[in-house]
């Protein structure tokens, strides 16, 4: 079965198609054949916009974190030859701060929908029974529904393809190494540490949501450019989101000192 047929799917992606369509058309006097490019653009914004209270929620997770890390190495030392009761004490830690170790993920998870919508639209020829008008429009001449491993593995990469995906590509690797260097990341469980039964190990996924946007990266040229050009906007975004936040909800060192339970 083709999942972009069912009924509900192929309702949304024509839902979207005609968004983006009317929007393109109105910035098609302005811009041209790049106008549905700046709808993405646009697209990507809004959808930001409207998530900034999640974003918000997420600085307070990464305030949470930093300010439990230290409390969760002691319990890990005091705790390391009684799994049972290290287990028992993290989980009393978590809910008596009201804190998850996964807090923080939903902007990403949220994000997921729009950009498997857009993927899907500038992949498919028709979108609901309908020709896809969205695959002729480009970004700098390059077709919007082409992506770059797609160009080199049938040997049609032309130069100025190159040039457009290695500019997208090279600027969101840029933006991950910015948000490395400038933003606390996530902390992970020390490697020493005991592995507690009905506890997972959270030490991997925090070292792998740290090196996301440079997967961010990878992940460009293997989609559209339209959906490439979301995520570069999306991964700045966030940079600029988490700069600010950070100021507002705090760098998470100063917080009161949390009891640790016995």
């Amino acid at each position: 079965m083709n999942l972009y047929t069912f009924g509900p799917v192929a309702t949304v992606l024509d839902a979207a198609y005609s968004l983006i369509t009317g929007l393109a058309a109105a910035l098609h006097p302005l811009l041209g054949a790049s106008s549905s490019a700046l709808t993405i653009v646009l697209i990507t914004l809004l959808v930001r916009a409207i998530l900034i209270p999640v974003g918000l929620s997420q600085a307070r997770a990464a305030q949470q974190r930093t300010r439990l890390a230290p409390h969760l190495a002691e319990l890990q030392r005091r705790h390391r030859k009684d799994r049972e009761a290290l287990q028992r004490a993290t989980m009393k830690l978590y809910a008596d701060e009201k804190a998850s170790p996964l807090a923080g993920c939903l902007p990403l998870l949220l994000q997921i929908p729009v950009v498997s919508t857009i993927y899907a639209l500038f992949i498919l020829p028709t979108i609901n029974g309908h020709p896809n008008s969205l695959l002729s429009d480009t970004l700098f001449g390059i077709p919007l529904g082409s992506n770059f491993a797609h160009l080199i593995s049938t040997g049609s990469l032309t130069w100025p393809a190159f040039a457009v995906f290695a500019a997208l590509i090279a600027l969101i690797a840029c933006v991950a190494q910015v948000s490395r260097r400038l933003l606390p990341q996530p902390i992970a469980t020390p490697a020493a540490a005991p592995a507690t039964p009905g506890m997972p190990d959270l030490s991997g996924l925090t070292r792998i949501l740290g090196f996301l946007p440079f997967m961010t990266a990878v992940i460009a040229a293997f989609v559209p450019l339209a959906a490439g050009l979301y995520l570069l906007v999306t991964v700045s975004w966030s940079l600029g989101e988490r700069l600010i936040l950070r100021r507002i909800v705090g760098a998470g060192g100063e917080a009161h000192p949390v009891p640790l339970p016995s």
